[in-house]
């Protein structure tokens, strides 16, 4: 079969694919039609699919409803303006207003160790030639700079000793004001022919103020304290502790114990700061402090009230060296001591007062004054309120979304419109259940509320959606009636909650069941669309070869009318 014939017209001139196109298009009518109903198809899918989600969303709803923890919840605030005690209530505490008056705060117990136990700058003499002011043991460390005396200024450096210093006060001076340490007092002097007048505006170092001096009216101005403190970051065998620690072992390994807990410590590795922070950090159940203005360490329970505080140490240890054994502060802790409602006076090792303290389940006050504060216990209904509104907000959405794609209408022109799944009279009748079930009453209950109607939700006039008809209703049920509220919602099995979440769960399982069918039909389709293709492929391939076959037969007999023309004009000439 020639190639070139296979050219619709090139022997009969007839556009014979064409006409072939235009009967396979008419014969195909059939699958076009399966294709829009496909199409349909799909978009009823789209629409139960988002059905599916919105039905959902109801369902979380409702079972959010369904939660213990939702309902009974409590405020508890303080009635004075600007309060700064803290009140929490737990769920179902018995509402109402208690006057709480504090008359004594608990306070921790404390153990104060004696001061200074630093030595002194030089424990021995008063030679300070040695002393340079960078390594002075003293609580708040020199700076570099000028100070002035009597309106001379004297400039000092950190390499300077304290011996140096004093020089330098002689000097600018013209020997009227002279400087000297007692190692018997640990204190610096200054002495001057008449009143010493120290410090100016313009100052640069702190020299003065480092060695505890402030302006008198005499001629000599003395330290108001000691100056040698312990270094608190250096090796405790080198802190400059007055007493040594001698109760270790031959490599400075040594323990003590606070409230039966053991610390180790070693006196070359580890400084003051460093066994402070591990005190602090045990179970001991105290907070260790220094204080460097009174060079003493201090213990203190971390927890308040009238409990004790037990330390323990071999002779010469951290505790003996530290102040913590012998001279010695205790201070017990205090109970607080409130009133309820004006009843007898209770107590509290802690400043938190909970039922334990006063009584009333569920409630605690932390308090910080000494004062009469009304707290009051009232209905938390605001998250549950939320939820109510929210379940309307999903139960709405769910059906006007079968409202609008169930309807059928018409306009003025009485043109008549069908929503998509306008014939599906099984999820109009979804629709229809969920109102009937939502106004229906719940059997079995013996409070004030058994019905939506009961907490003053209603349909809007006209429509197939919840409003809250009455907001005051609602809300006096919420507070008054959560017991009742709590009933109707989470009953197992009968109650409203129950209920809805169990038809909701069997609308979203008859919702996949028709969209699996609706699928499942489809696939149909596709076959059956395939094989009128596979017909219509036949089709164009009999027709083509028959068009084919006829314009082999007229070129053969153009062929043969070519040979005839061509004899009879040879014949003639």
């Amino acid at each position: 079969m020639s190639s070139g014939l296979q050219v619709a017209g090139l022997a009969s001139n007839f556009d014979w694919k064409s006409f072939v196109d235009q009967i396979i298009n008419l014969e195909r009518a059939p699958a076009s039609r399966l294709e829009t109903e496909q199409a349909t198809n799909r978009q009823k899918v789209t629409l139960l699919s988002t059905l599916g989600t919105k039905l959902s969303t109801l369902q979380g709803t409702v079972q959010a409803l369904k939660s213990d923890t939702l309902y009974g919840k409590r405020t508890a605030a303080s009635g004075t303006a600007d309060s700064t005690w803290k009140a929490a209530a737990a769920n179902d505490t018995v509402t109402g207003t208690y006057a709480i008056a504090v008359s004594r705060l608990a306070a921790a117990t404390k153990l104060a160790g004696a001061a200074d136990i630093g030595a002194g700058l030089n424990p021995v003499s008063g030679d300070v030639s040695g002393l340079t002011l960078a390594n002075l043991p003293i609580a708040q460390p020199v700076t570099a700079g000028s100070f002035t005396i009597n309106g001379t200024v004297v400039t000092v450096s950190l390499t300077d000793s304290l011996q140096d210093v004093f020089d330098a006060i002689a000097t600018a001076t013209s020997g009227s004001v002279t400087g000297a340490y007692d190692h018997t007092t640990d204190t610096v002097s200054l002495t001057g022919s008449g009143v010493v007048m120290m410090g100016a505006a313009n100052d640069t170092s702190n020299f003065l103020q480092a060695m505890k001096l402030v302006n008198g009216a005499g001629a000599t101005v003395t330290s108001t304290s000691r100056l040698g403190t312990v270094k608190a970051s250096a090796p405790l065998a080198t802190a400059n502790l007055a007493s040594p620690i001698t109760g270790v072992d031959g490599n400075g390994d040594g323990t003590f114990s606070i409230n039966g807990v053991s610390i180790a410590y070693n006196i070359n590795t580890d400084s003051l700061s460093a066994v402070i922070a591990r005190i602090n950090a045990s179970s001991a159940g105290v907070s260790a402090g220094y204080d460097t203005i009174t060079d003493r360490l201090t213990l203190t329970n971390k927890t308040t009230g009238d409990i004790g505080l037990y330390v323990n140490d071999p002779a010469g240890g951290f505790l003996e060296a530290t102040g913590l054994r012998g001279g010695t502060t205790f201070l017990r802790g205090l109970d607080a001591q409130f009133t309820v409602n004006g009843g007898s006076t209770l107590t509290s090792r802690s400043n938190t007062l909970d039922a334990a303290a006063h009584g009333i389940a569920g409630l605690s006050v932390t308090v910080d004054s000494t004062t009469t504060q009304s707290v009051t216990v009232a209905s938390d209904t605001a998250a549950l309120r939320e939820k109510i509104e929210k379940f309307i907000t999903d139960f709405n959405e769910v059906q006007k979304f079968i409202d609008a794609n169930t309807r059928v209408s018409s306009d003025s022109k009485g043109k008549v419109t069908a929503a998509p799944l306008s014939g599906n009279r099984e999820i109009q009748e979804w629709a229809t259940s969920l109102r009937r079930m939502a106004f229906a009453a719940v059997s079995g209950l013996t409070g004030t509320v058994d019905r939506l109607e009961d907490l003053g939700l209603d349909f809007r006039a006209g429509t197939s959606e919840l409003e809250i008809e009455d907001s005051a209703k609602l809300d006096t049920a919420l507070q008054n009636a959560g017991t009742d509220v709590k009933a109707f919602f989470t009953t197992a099995t009968t109650g409203f909650g129950a209920k809805l979440e169990t038809y909701v769960t069997n609308l979203t399982e008859q919702n996949d069941d028709q969209q699996d069918r609706i699928n499942q039909f489809n696939n149909d389709l596709d076959e059956q669309i395939a094989n009128i293709e596979r017909h219509l492929e036949q089709r164009r391939a009999l027709l083509e070869s028959a068009f084919i076959r006829m314009e082999e037969a007229q070129q053969k007999l153009k062929q043969q009318q070519t040979s005839l023309e061509n004899m009879f004009a040879q014949s003639k000439s």
